[in-house]
């Protein structure tokens, strides 16, 4: 590696941050929202205009935090990633020892790609598809009565569900019709129940969503998928679809209608461009609009490697994170999308996110001194500004704000109301928050008392596409592994999700013992029988 590994604090420039954070520049002071300023504080790539005057920094922070970029060598790190360096590693101790190539799925428009054999794959499963839904189109694959298929269930958790559903439900406007998409994630059966129940399932395909072809809720809910086709008298084989490893157990022709590869140098929170998502918003949207998302994408991840903050939003939204959290005190980030079609958007981000960077071991295997992380939270406004901006505004806690809104509603359906249509309403609340939050408002009343200083950022875009929405999915995508370089971890594994999965497993075993017929060994893991037993699981006269 030429790059610097070492922690954020012992970077040249941390001390140097660390004196401009005791005075941070004064939202609220008389002229800060200069014009100038805020036609100044402005970063743009891919379609997207960053605005950034309401955060609590001046030239001399940005010139900081540039020197922050330049010294944990953090674009050359996301260079050396899409080049295919393994990334994903813990030295001196076991880790995943991977390549993180999810950029290599839409670096199919570089003239030569950055890893030439993951675009070729990712070439590959992308002509698999494209004849695929071509017979779907015409009609070459269809159910036993030799109708087509008008409705898609993604089985999936995780990566499998988040990220693709949040990009389905952003780009639903542009479904196709007579195709309708469906989601099965958790483990509640119920879950699988209420979208079972009301399908004609004669004329639905299923895509089964995992890497490995062993994850349990999602196999488990492919078994209620199957058991319920056998009910209703179908061959679930004509049916269902597998998005799975190479040589996954998953990847059997005897199961499944067609079977789509994913590689393991993609991580399943970075994987919605890969065929995790391309098979489902390819069925929804049709086969163009996808290559549309991955245009997109591309455009913003060639943006991610401009080394000058002005010229790479991705890199400045990433910086203007670790100056809020790092330097500034703020523990959480609330992603506010003026965009009732990203109401999923936050809840993928907080997995992306927050399964990245919620790290406490250097990449060098030592613990980290410093915060990394934050907590991911949000939900669509206006209807947030009804529930939690309160807190926003006047409550104990800063919670930094980035805002993401759209000149331009996706459905042409409007009306002037009052003078001014909905969607105007709409970006003037989410410019008139950034405003409120940012200078306050004084008032001899305290109880109306607003102190302001409570940073911000604003994401613009004409309107939310396809193409726009993959460049805002990978602007996401590189600010979290280029916050992580900064911090110096590993944004790729995910080991804090595997003990609980352990322990379940244990408890299942338990369950399983009772059922049939054995006798409880106390001595052997005695908290797991307790918390059974307490939770009233398990009953001394009724044995599962």
């Amino acid at each position: 590696m030429t790059w610097n590994t070492t922690g954020l604090d012992e970077l040249p420039v941390y001390e140097k941050l660390m004196k401009l954070a005791r005075n941070p520049f004064d939202l609220t002071a008389p002229g800060a929202l200069a014009p100038e300023r805020i036609s100044n504080y402005k970063a743009s790539a891919a379609g997207f205009d960053l605005l950034f005057s309401t955060q609590r920094l001046d030239d001399a922070v940005l010139s900081g935090l540039q020197q922050l970029a330049d010294q944990s060598g953090a674009v050359d790190q996301f260079l050396a990633m899409k080049r295919g360096v393994v990334m994903n590693r813990i030295a001196g101790y076991e880790s995943e020892n991977r390549q993180v190539l999810h950029t290599s799925c839409r670096d199919i428009f570089s003239d030569p790609p950055c890893n030439a054999e993951a675009t070729l794959q990712a070439k590959q499963q992308l002509e698999k598809l494209d004849v695929f839904l071509a017979q779907l189109d015409k009609g070459e694959v269809t159910n036993r009565r030799g109708e087509t298929f008008t409705d898609y269930v993604n089985i999936g958790i995780g990566g499998s569900d988040l990220g693709p559903r949040a990009l389905f439900l952003a780009l639903s406007a542009y479904a196709r019709e007579n195709r309708r998409v469906h989601f099965i994630s958790n483990v509640d059966p119920d879950d699988a129940a209420a979208v079972l129940q009301n399908l004609d399932l004669s004329r639905t395909l299923v895509g089964v969503v995992s890497k490995s072809g062993s994850t349990l809720e999602t196999l488990t809910n492919e078994a209620m998928a199957r058991a319920a086709y056998t009910r209703a008298g179908l061959e679930a084989g004509n049916h269902f679809v597998a998005i799975t490893g190479q040589g996954s157990p998953m990847d059997n022709p005897q199961k499944y209608l067609r079977s789509f590869h994913m590689y393991d140098y993609i991580g399943g929170r970075y994987s919605a461009t890969s065929m995790v998502g391309a098979v489902m918003l390819g069925f929804a949207l049709g086969y163009e609009a996808f290559i549309e998302i991955l245009r997109g994408a591309n455009e913003m991840d060639r943006a991610a490697e401009e080394k000058d903050l002005k010229k790479n939003p991705a890199l400045l939204l990433a910086l203007l994170g670790i100056w809020n959290h790092n330097f500034l005190g703020h523990e959480t980030v609330a992603v506010l999308p003026y965009s009732q079609a990203l109401l999923r958007f936050p809840a993928h981000l907080q997995q992306c996110d927050m399964e990245s960077n919620g790290k406490s071991l250097t990449r060098n295997g030592e613990k980290v001194p410093f915060s990394t992380g934050p907590i991911v939270w949000g939900e669509p406004g206006t209807n947030g500004q009804h529930a939690f901006y309160q807190l926003l505004h006047q409550g104990t806690a800063i919670a930094p704000a980035e805002f993401i809104g759209f000149r331009q509603s996706q459905h042409k359906f409007d009306l002037v109301i009052k003078g001014s249509t909905s969607q105007q309403k709409l970006v003037a609340n989410m410019l008139a928050q950034a405003l409120a939050l940012a200078a306050g408002q004084k008032d001899e009343n305290p109880n109306r008392f607003f102190a302001g200083n409570r940073p911000s950022s604003i994401l613009l875009a004409d309107k939310l596409t396809p193409y726009t929405m993959g460049a805002l999915l990978a602007l996401y995508e590189a600010k979290i592994v280029l916050q992580g370089f900064v911090w110096n971890i590993n944004s790729f594994d995910q080991e804090g999700v595997q003990l609980g999965k352990v322990l379940a497993n244990r408890l299942l075993d338990h369950m399983s013992i009772l059922r049939h017929g054995g006798a409880k060994d106390r001595e052997k893991h005695p908290e797991s029988w307790a918390m059974l037993e307490a939770a009233g699981i398990l009953q001394e006269d009724q044995p599962l």
